[in-house]
């Protein structure tokens, strides 16, 4: 059976179960993963054998003195991490090596460029985003989309900012997130009677989700509406600002910050629910959404969506059909959506269903592992 290592420079931050999922599903190639630092693994167990955590680096002076200054080689190689990583990946035997994160591919890039063997970089949202401490980034990234073997990307308009970066179209592949749907069950709600709507975000809690966007437009809903409760589970940087604007709008008993949730406690949360609302917006910086885990596993339970036109969204929720869509950073519009799928009789019902089968039909976990495998398998056969 292929081997194909798995390259994270972090395994892994509790928001990244995607990753841990597609990594383990593997089926027609085994995999280890390389990391430079292991967390949560209580979250992410990994078999024996299953992790190769990079060691540090021994540094000696006089060699390092003279690949940096008489040869002029990149910081990888003179600090001597390429030649850790290159002897790890030969006493694993591994035929591939995927590297997680465009901008770790960046990194690596030296490496990619003597290592024999393919390689496939997949990139997510943020690691297409320009670097305003690193002006040079942006070159870095245009040759790491020359000298990869294959390039990956979560979303077609993922994909778009790819090509515009140069990247070659025969090298683009698509890599949709896997949703095992054993673990996020559809269930027949039921509109409440005395209006008490139960709205749901998961997420970082960071700018680009839009959390504050969604608090106004349930504040407006809520008016409406008392009986109303939104829940909000993930950790991040902007909890404070949260909770303060929360609690001047007067929402403190009725909007709640869960803090992160997994598993079983993240599908109990949705299924107590009735919307998912997901108000993205981009970044100056370039940094968009693939297409948002969370979203798909909550409309897999059958949760409509209020969203944004925003980077891999409206390949996921159909407009009108699964979930609306609004323009970026427009409260009124997502508050308009919101009364026109919860008071248009018929419609959320229609949503709900309509919401699951779409998941089940695009972004089946063992669908999505089989792609990936004939990625790796047509990369393999280009070397």
């Amino acid at each position: 059976m292929p081997t194909v290592a798995s390259y994270c420079t972090t395994f892994l931050k509790p928001e990244m179960l995607h990753l841990y999922r597609q990594i383990t599903g593997l089926k027609r190639w085994d995999t280890f993963v390389v990391t430079r630092e292991r967390q949560c693994a209580d979250l992410y167990p990994m078999p024996e054998g299953g992790i190769e955590v990079a060691p540090a680096v021994r540094s000696n002076f006089l060699r390092r003195f003279w690949l940096k200054y008489v040869r002029h080689e990149p910081p990888i190689v003179y600090r001597g991490e390429y030649g850790v990583l290159a002897n790890l990946l030969e006493r694993r035997h591994a035929d591939v090596l995927h590297v997680y994160f465009g901008h770790t591919g960046v990194h690596l890039l030296p490496f990619l460029k003597r290592w024999p063997k393919p390689s496939v970089v997949s990139f997510h949202g943020m690691d297409v985003q320009k670097r305003a401490h690193d002006p040079g980034y942006e070159t870095r990234l245009r040759e790491l989309l020359q000298t990869t073997t294959l390039v990956l990307a979560r979303s077609h308009s993922l994909q778009e900012r790819l090509l515009e970066l140069g990247c070659p179209p025969e090298k683009l592949r698509l890599n949709r997130t896997g949703i095992p749907l054993d673990q996020f069950s559809w269930v027949d709600r039921q509109p409440p009677p005395d209006g008490a709507w139960r709205f749901v975000q998961a997420c970082r809690l960071i700018e680009k989700k839009g959390l504050d966007d969604a608090i106004h437009a349930f504040a407006r809903f809520a008016a409406r509406h008392p009986k109303a409760t939104f829940t909000i589970a993930g950790e991040g940087p902007l909890l404070g600002a949260l909770e303060k604007l929360r609690d001047d709008l007067g929402l403190t008993t009725r909007i709640t910050f869960a803090g992160f949730l997994k598993g079983n406690d993240l599908c109990k949360l949705y299924h107590s629910s009735h919307v998912f609302i997901h108000p993205s917006r981009l970044m100056e910086d370039g940094n968009q959404e693939g297409i948002p885990n969370a979203m798909l596993e909550a409309m897999a339970t059958g949760l409509p969506v209020i969203a944004t036109l925003h980077g891999g969204i409206p390949e996921a929720v159909r407009k009108d059909v699964t979930g609306f869509l609004v323009p970026e950073r427009d409260v009124d519009g997502l508050y308009h959506a919101i009364v026109r799928l919860l008071e248009t009789p018929g419609q959320w019902q229609a949503m709900s269903a309509a919401a699951s089968a779409d998941v089940r039909e695009n972004f089946e976990a063992k669908a999505q592992i089989a792609k990936l495998e004939a990625v790796y398998d047509e990369a393999a056969r280009l070397a």
